[in-house]
């Protein structure tokens, strides 16, 4: 039972003092714990010269895994110390990243084991007003880490049948309308690609609507989000180990976090989010290759692969988006593997036709850390998906360029006046290892950028 007091340096300036040669290396520079009774003494030396503010938040999760694991319960450092060591950004900036850091850090999903562990260290930064930076940054971890929670749930406890139930309760006595359409709700609305997928389920598919329109000049915003509970691949199943597959509604985790972040600072803003919710099984009834699936905009579908299911339940979504008259739609999913091969595990792919919205979501991302990079969205590719039985197929003929072949068939069923941008978000779902602010597991990607993105149109 540990009190720490920590204290900031400049690692570049203190050439060799001891204390840094013999402390513990980190990627961003050295800390080194000194016991000097009643307390203990933290010292961080930064190499400070290539810092951005992701590697603020980075720090403080780092410093945060450091303490917790010697048994520190509280720790307290002065403001004007870390001020002093970045004084290259204000202190709503700097302080805001930091707490975000630390609170995102001392996320654990561990409800459903035996022995439970409290990990949480109790934090004061004295001498400066931080209150508001401190209330920030856990309205934006209570949302991030809400959108962990949904990924890391097993599927016999996140599924079909009970993902409304963890979405009512995250939004009561919030300003956010939940509507829940059923089996026969999606029959009516034409919802035809969510009930072929879902067909081979034991769990009846549902569509949750999410409506936030506390300003309703501001443009209205629609988020999609994937909500495949379990995906075998289908009757064209996955090999191998594929339990990582609880996470395949990533998106839509990450469009609930943000719904929640939105309503957390009661943010005047007019969005909707729209979630096909469904699990991808073999049975009896499943969905099969070379079916042909009727879309509401009259465009129809031949089903090549019953594991490019994603993009099918997103085409019912993005066509319902723009009956609601969305003027921007941003849909997110683990929607391919391919987008790990261009970008590895730490930035998402974006592809839209809109160029400027592409690189505003680039800009956020870069600023808040959910990092998302552009990839191509080629018009010439389209000719893949042409099928001699229906007007398109939902895989194309190449082996090549998967993530940009998902995008260009989701692109079939956008209005040329809609904006729209499509986020692959596959190799950013889950950290898969301990790493800054992440601990493993369930990454909370998309939260931030799909709030941050709304916040900042609504005030344009």
């Amino acid at each position: 039972m540990e009190e720490a007091f920590i204290q900031w340096v400049n690692a570049e300036n203190k050439g060799g003092d001891h204390l840094f040669k013999q402390g513990d290396a980190f990627q961003y520079g050295v800390m080194t714990l000194v016991h000097e009774r009643p307390n203990l003494f933290l010292y961080v030396g930064m190499e400070k010269s290539l810092l951005t503010i992701e590697d603020i938040r980075n720090i403080a999760g780092e410093v945060n895994k450091f303490l917790r694991g010697r048994g520190v319960i509280q720790a307290s450092f002065l403001a004007e110390d870390l001020s002093r060591v970045c004084p290259e950004w204000s202190m709503s900036v700097l302080f805001s990243a930091f707490y975000e850091g630390w609170f995102l850090s001392q996320y654990q999903f561990n409800k459903y084991k035996s022995k439970k562990t409290n990990t949480s260290i109790q934090l004061t930064i004295e001498g400066e007003p931080t209150e508001e930076y401190k209330r920030l940054a856990l309205h934006r971890s209570e949302a991030v880490n809400a959108a962990r929670d949904l990924c890391n749930e097993p599927p016999n406890a996140l599924n079909p049948d009970t993902y409304d139930s963890h979405v009512k309760a995250l939004f009561n006595d919030t300003s956010v309308n939940v509507t829940i359409y059923e089996k026969e709700d999606l029959k009516d609305l034409q919802l035809n690609g969510i009930l072929a997928v879902a067909r081979g389920s034991a769990h009846a598919p549902k569509f949750i609507q999410l409506s936030y329109r506390t300003l309703e000049t501001a443009p209205h915003i629609a988020l999609v989000g994937k909500g495949v509970t379990f995906d075998t691949g289908g009757i064209n199943a996955k090999t191998g180990d594929f339990t990582d597959m609880k996470m395949d509604m990533g998106g839509s985790a990450a469009v609930i976090g943000a719904m929640k972040l939105l309503s957390n600072v009661k943010a005047k803003v007019n969005v909707t989010a729209l979630i096909p919710v469904v699990d991808n099984v073999p049975d009896a009834s499943a969905l099969l290759p070379s079916e042909i699936i009727q879309y509401k905009n009259g465009v129809s579908v031949q089903v090549a692969n019953t594991d490019a299911e994603g993009r099918l339940i997103l085409a019912d979504a993005l066509l319902f988006a723009q009956e609601l008259g969305a003027e921007i739609i941003l849909d997110i999913a683990t929607l391919t593997g391919s987008i790990g091969h261009a970008l590895g595990l730490k930035v998402a792919g974006v592809m839209s036709d809109d160029e400027a919205l592409s690189e505003r979501l680039k800009r956020i991302g870069t600023e808040n850390g959910d990092l998302i990079w552009p990839l191509p969205l080629i018009k010439e590719y389209d000719e893949e998906l042409n099928n001699p039985y229906a007007d398109i197929a939902n895989v194309g003929k190449s082996p090549y360029g998967g993530a940009i072949m998902a995008a260009v068939f989701l692109n079939r069923f956008i209005q040329r006046t809609t904006r729209w941008a499509h986020i692959d978000m596959a190799n950013t779902v889950q950290a898969y290892k301990d790493f800054g602010y992440y601990p493993p597991g369930a990454s909370g990607y998309g939260v931030r950028l799909l709030a941050d993105f709304v916040l900042g149109e609504s005030l344009i």
